[in-house]
């Protein structure tokens, strides 16, 4: 097999495989939409944020960079409630007589 057929073999292999590629891309593009949309929501912002993602190289770092320093408007957890202690209080001094 001469140099020039298997160029145009490999070629031909690799056209056949770019829908499967694409597809993929898509696949993992919406899931990724999908996973920040969930996230922006719960942490109480606007969910269209996530498309930010489709900005390849840089979006999932500006999405991740407004989670990280942006106030979450969540329900914060309620303060531990204080239970005094099981004891008795301390006698009073003098004792009162009864």
């Amino acid at each position: 097999m001469d140099p020039q057929q298997q160029s145009q073999q490999v070629a031909h292999i690799i056209l056949a495989m770019m829908p499967m590629f694409l597809l993929f891309g898509l696949a993992v593009m919406a899931f990724l939409i999908f996973l920040f949309w969930k996230i922006l929501t719960k942490a109480g912002l606007s969910g269209p944020l996530s498309l930010l993602v489709l900005l390849w190289p840089i979006g999932p770092l500006i999405v991740l960079c407004i989670l990280a320093f942006s106030d979450w408007k969540v329900a914060p957890i309620p303060p531990p409630a204080y239970y005094p202690p099981s004891y008795p209080p301390p006698p009073t001094y003098p004792p009162t007589q009864s």
